[in-house]
């Protein structure tokens, strides 16, 4: 997929996986970009989330964004922050920019590992030589256990465009997850007005993804604009919401031996906050998740997820819904459960509620819970 104007990307092999597969990413300006950052609320952050932290702080533009893939780099004390420090100024330097405070950094992977950082800034002229339009090779470059590249785009009227790329298959759970975005856009737009509405945009998107509960050290959402084109503000968010969503969704269905994307939709809340709440909390819960993967119609394990959101709701009134099937309202509803059964087998699976106590509504997305996922982190490091 062509990133928009204004915008060239790299992937390349660095060496810092064992596998072989690309590990370290540009992304590239030549001029100023507006930008906005979100980053994990995990009080044991790397330096990366830190540093880039800092940056937002200044309120400055940036040309580019180094990122790797492999190796968190956390929780390796001063000389993780020092490898972050030189990852970015040698970043600077093969794009011939001025130095790190120009240059956006994210690292993934193992924590607590020592970063490789003598491979990275050998490959790093290879990645800056590498540039160009298609982001194929950037979008393979942050990959960790994630079996697909995830990609995502959508058009602004006028010509404007949003691409995002984003990694993302375990350690996911709203407060940003284990994640990486990165979207980009060539619609113009000021920086303060884009960081209100990246806010607003991540808040119902990306943090309404679960994937088992866990908030990572290293995630973060970016978005870039560098400004070519005029757009329309409203659509302009509409495009972006459109990107994080997919992007969103996806990372949901790729998520650590998952094999069904879940999809909550709640209604009848009293605000979009309680809204956006109730749907996160079904979507993360693990007996709802196990019962999605053994296609069981528990709607028991539903209704008893959305009591504990800490929102209002009225019992009376609740409403449950799987595969289009109701199951609850109010009290048990007759359904065959062998026919509902069937229908959870797909890999697609909805589940509605309806609150009963106002007009509001929200959306959360994430996955079952299956032996693999305990497979795949059972022997993580090993």
């Amino acid at each position: 997929m062509k990133v928009p104007l204004g915008f060239e990307v790299a992937g390349v092999v660095a060496g810092v996986k064992r596998s072989g597969r690309h590990d370290l990413g540009l992304l590239y300006s030549s001029a100023p970009l507006a930008w906005a950052y979100a980053a994990t609320t995990n009080k044991v952050a790397a330096p990366c989330v830190v540093r880039d932290r800092a940056l937002a702080a200044t309120g400055a533009p940036v040309r580019a964004l180094v990122v790797t893939s492999g190796n968190a780099n956390c929780a390796n004390g001063a000389r993780g922050e020092q490898d972050d420090l030189r990852l970015a100024g040698a970043a600077a330097a093969a794009l011939g920019l001025a130095g790190p405070g120009e240059v956006l950094s994210a690292s993934t992977g193992v924590i607590g590992q020592p970063m490789p950082i003598d491979k990275l800034v050998a490959g790093l002229p290879q990645a800056a030589a590498a540039r160009g339009d298609d982001s194929e090779a950037f979008s393979k470059a942050i990959l960790t256990t994630d079996l697909v590249t995830k990609v995502a785009e959508a058009e602004v009227a006028g010509g404007a465009r949003v691409v995002g790329v984003a990694k993302g298959s375990g350690m996911i759970h709203p407060n940003m997850a284990t994640m990486f975005a990165f979207v980009m856009t060539d619609a113009l737009i000021d920086q303060p007005d884009l960081r209100a509405m990246w806010a607003r945009v991540v808040d119902r998107t990306f943090n309404q993804l679960t994937v088992d509960g866990d908030t990572s050290t290293n995630d973060m959402a970016v978005v870039l604009s560098s400004g070519r084109l005029a757009a329309d503000q409203t659509e302009l968010e509409a495009a972006l919401e459109a990107v994080t969503a997919s992007l969103a969704k996806k990372i949901a269905r790729d998520g650590e031996g998952a094999t069904k994307l879940i999809t909550v939709r709640v209604t009848g809340a009293r605000d979009d906050v309680e809204a956006r709440r109730a749907a996160r909390t079904v979507a993360g819960s693990s007996l709802v998740k196990t019962a999605v993967h053994g296609s069981d119609p528990n709607w028991g394990r539903i209704l008893a997820a959305l009591g504990r959101a800490d929102v209002e709701l009225d019992e009376a009134k609740v409403r449950v819904a799987a595969q289009g099937f109701e199951l609850y309202s109010g009290e048990p509803q007759p359904f065959d459960a062998k026919e509902v059964s069937a229908a959870l087998r797909a890999e697609d699976v909805l589940i509605e509620a309806d609150l009963g106590v106002g007009a509001a509504r929200g959306e959360a997305w994430g996955c079952d819970l299956s032996e693999g996922y305990v497979r795949i982190n059972a022997d993580y490091t090993t």
